[in-house]
């Protein structure tokens, strides 16, 4: 279907799409919405054979807030107001709402727009119709528009339709590249607690909760298959929050902090000092890190008994130490060793293969894989005790949630404390000495494998768990959908693959040519081919619609 849009629309159109730009941090959140959600919405309107471009709507009805309300009770992602949405096949109760699903909801859009379509064959009147109804579009134009494949769009065409096109205007070019946040949906068919979920797949229950408001209570139901969407990366603050403009400046509010936090180096890592009665969830919350990225920082489970006065690392430990060995003291084991020396747990077990069973006080343990001849010595851990005062901005500019997110400022005051070892001089004495005659250092370290092949009755978190890394990562790493799950002698990738593993296909693409017939569109000849105009077009360079009676349209193969 073709458009042309007259001046007058045009204008029209070019102010909304203004103020759609004009403050680019709120454009930018609903682009990094758009490119997180964008691939689900893809994929099923290409399941349900829906023109893509009908993705940009979700934008318009929602800016895609899962829980969304609109004055007319409307509800979720596509805007669906309960009758509506029961029709479509949705379930809306005390349990469940698939409005805020976004996999059940855009289904349900996609077959809404489709059934619209087939009343009216023309899909700019199916768009009218998911404001107004199939009803009021009838009652509006009559049926003197019914299968017409050209339009026009002036300043008389229904302002929904106008303001549609803003949208697909202002976000098309943006939403390209790579979303900070991924999901996936996970398909669950009987019934779970969220709290259960949330440690099979080792993700923090709240982050859970966030994308998938859908589920009103503890419990999945077991009545149908339902798609739990899973993100992975690292969340925006403000990726799940309603935005309002407002030109009032920010209030700064004066926030005295609740407690001392308490700071250390460890091999120049820096860790935080856990407090009695916390979890690995508040933990990494008070860290300020995700908690898929604090599990695999320290190298623990979702389960993980938090004990107080130890201390959790903030970034991914070292593979060895400054320090050369370390002496076991009584109630160490492998773990606790990792935590103190700040080097990788899997790399002490390489390092020290001759350790077995548990550790005894007075043991050493390898901080490297050269294991040189000398006094055991510690790393140097660097005390950074601090008191800071904190800041929070209350900004009325940005968003609509009241919660105060402080900011840490410059340290008030530094408390000094006896440090567990020789601490290093402020000055370093650099020796360069002529290294040409020495034979390069090997590391002899048995590395972890690069795959794994899935066995009978095998699942992701028991691998993930098998080999310490996150079931996110392993999906990502592998480009798996949790709908599918894995199967037997499926091979996994363990770690993520470098660019320069991607190798370019070397076949040259492959064409067949497509006469035009009489009948022949564009659109149909997209149809034929299971391909997209916009395919075609650039194929053949095609620079308008036109298509002509023995033209020969190059159609690449799949």
């Amino acid at each position: 279907m073709t458009l042309t849009i007259r001046d007058d629309a045009r204008r029209e159109i070019q102010k909304d799409v203004d103020a759609l730009t004009q403050y680019p941090r709120y454009f930018n959140i609903k682009v990094e919405r758009a490119k997180t959600y964008f691939p689900i919405i893809d994929k099923i309107f290409e399941e349900e054979r829906l023109p893509l471009d009908f993705k940009y709507l979700v934008l318009q009805e929602s800016a895609l807030i899962a829980d969304a309300v609109s004055v007319s009770n409307a509800v979720g992602f596509w805007q669906f107001k309960d009758f509506t949405a029961l029709e479509m096949g949705l379930r809306v109760d005390k349990e469940v709402d698939e409005r805020m699903n976004i996999y059940s909801a855009t289904r349900a859009a996609a077959r809404y727009l489709k059934k619209n379509n087939f009343l009216f064959n023309n899909w700019l009147l199916a768009l009218q119709s998911y404001q107004m109804g199939g009803g009021g579009v009838q009652r509006s134009v009559g049926d003197k528009y019914n299968g017409v494949r050209h339009m026009e769009i002036t300043s008389d065409t229904y302002w929904y339709i106008k303001k549609y096109l803003a949208h697909k205007v202002a976000f098309e070019s943006a939403v390209k590249g790579e979303p900070q946040v991924k999901v996936s949906p996970y398909a669950i068919t009987t019934s779970k607690r969220l709290s259960e979920l949330s440690a099979e797949l080792a993700i923090e229950e709240s982050l859970l909760r966030d994308y998938n408001k859908w589920i009103r209570k503890d419990q999945i139901p077991s009545d149908k298959a339902y798609a739990v969407i899973i993100p992975t990366g690292s969340l925006p603050t403000e990726f799940n929050t309603l935005h309002i403009a407002s030109n009032t400046k920010p209030d700064v509010i004066e926030v005295k902090p609740t407690a001392r936090t308490e700071k250390k180096r460890f091999n120049g890592i820096m860790a935080i000092q856990a407090t009695a009665g916390e979890t690995t969830v508040s933990l990494a919350k008070r860290s300020g890190i995700g908690i898929s990225e604090f599990l695999k920082y320290n190298e623990i489970p979702i389960d993980h008994a938090v004990v107080a006065g130890t201390y959790y690392y903030l970034a991914r430990k070292k593979t060895r130490s400054s320090g050369e060995s370390y002496t076991v003291r009584a109630g160490d084991d492998l773990w606790r060793v990792s935590q103190q020396t700040g080097v990788q747990l899997k790399r002490l077990k390489r390092y020290n293969k001759q350790l077995t069973g548990s550790l005894k006080s007075g043991d050493v343990v390898w901080l490297d894989n050269t294991k040189p001849a000398g006094t055991n010595t510690l790393p140097v851990l660097e005390p950074v005790t601090e008191e800071t005062t904190v800041i929070a901005e209350v900004d009325a500019n940005s968003f609509f949630n009241w919660a105060i997110r402080p900011k840490e400022t410059s340290v008030v005051s530094v408390v000094e404390q006896p440090p567990l070892v020789q601490p290093e001089p402020d000055t370093k004495t650099i020796i360069k000495t002529d290294t040409s005659g020495l034979a390069p250092q090997q590391d002899t370290s048995v590395e972890q494998p690069a795959s794994h092949m899935v066995k009978q009755g095998e699942t992701l978190y028991a691998i993930a768990r098998q080999y310490n890394v996150a079931v996110t990562d392993l999906v990502e790493w592998n480009s798996l959908d949790l709908t599918s799950g894995i199967k037997p002698n499926q091979v996994l990738t363990l770690k993520p693959v470098s660019k320069e593993e991607i190798q370019p296909q070397s076949s040259q693409p492959q064409f067949i040519v497509h006469e035009v017939r009489e009948s022949d569109t564009l659109y149909s000849v997209a149809r034929q081919y299971n391909v997209t105009i916009k395919d075609i077009m650039a194929w053949n360079k095609k620079e308008d619609f036109k298509i002509a009676r023995g033209e020969k349209l190059k159609i690449l193969t799949q």
